[in-house]
């Protein structure tokens, strides 16, 4: 490829871009946030329900019917006032020593038993299906895709512009590009979503009638837990905030959620 070929390439390239930016640009509830979502809302649904079916099916489902009946519960109150429109609520627990829990777009929510010892109340599973919710009212996971597909784009025209170098150097581009684009943008992406999953998650906990204060409790006992499991992941290589960042920042947004928790307080009385 000659130079004027790979010029009109990036052109095309930009402007596509452009227009994409200018129709996939969406605000997140809760932060205000401005983010690029290049996949429809009925795209992402069906993922969500053709994977949480996949799963379900292969998966060991829990048939504790006070487990079951409690994640139900809570998880019902948590998304009545979460920000996800035509959302399909499903509350699944599975049979699984992993100390996790998923939201899936269209309101298909997994917990995992293994996560119950860290939760040991209402409130604590209130801050795990809060946190998640927020992952899918904040449409994460298409954020994700969509900032994937450009990465993956960008590697390819940039590949296309130095195809006339020797296979070393292209190789060292790879190389680059491709701990660059993790390293530089995706792990901190990541990390800033969990962040943001927190803020909207600890506003949809109160909203929904749970103390606020029980999140930072629920997130010590995390982090004795993580602890105990001896994780030796350097910071920059995780997806996760290490947990005593995530703890602090909580904190400081505790102010925003006791407000949201003192006005449903006086809803009821």
């Amino acid at each position: 490829m000659n130079k004027a070929e790979t010029n009109v390439i990036s052109s095309l390239f930009t402007g596509l871009l452009v227009c994409f930016i200018a129709a996939g640009c969406q605000t997140v509830p809760i932060t205000g946030r401005q983010q690029l979502n290049l996949v429809s809302p009925s795209q992402e649904v069906q993922m969500g329900v053709s994977a949480f079916a996949e799963l379900k099916k292969e998966a060991e489902i829990c048939k504790d019917e006070s487990i079951n009946s409690m994640v139900g519960r809570v998880g019902k109150r948590i998304a009545s006032v979460a920000d996800l429109q035509n959302a399909e609520w499903e509350f699944v627990v599975f049979e699984n020593d992993e100390a996790n829990a998923f939201c899936l777009p269209g309101g298909k929510v997994g917990v995992y038993t293994g996560i119950l010892e860290i939760t040991k109340n209402e409130a604590g599973m209130a801050t795990v299906l809060s946190h998640e919710i927020a992952h899918a009212a904040a449409h994460h996971g298409a954020e994700r895709m969509t900032q994937g597909l450009l990465l993956q784009t960008g590697g390819e025209l940039i590949g296309q512009a130095i195809s006339e170098q020797d296979t070393e150097k292209r190789a060292v581009f790879n190389t680059v590009y491709g701990l660059g684009a993790q390293l530089g943008v995706a792990l901190p992406h990541s990390r800033r979503q969990e962040y943001e999953a927190d803020h909207i998650g600890l506003v949809y906990m109160a909203r929904a009638g749970y103390d606020p204060q029980e999140a930072v409790s629920f997130w010590r006992r995390f982090a004795e837990y993580s602890r105990a499991m001896g994780t030796a992941t350097p910071w920059f290589l995780r997806t996760h905030p290490l947990d005593e960042d995530r703890i602090r920042n909580i904190e400081s947004l505790l102010s925003e959620a006791k407000i949201e928790y003192e006005n449903y307080r006086r809803l009821q009385n």
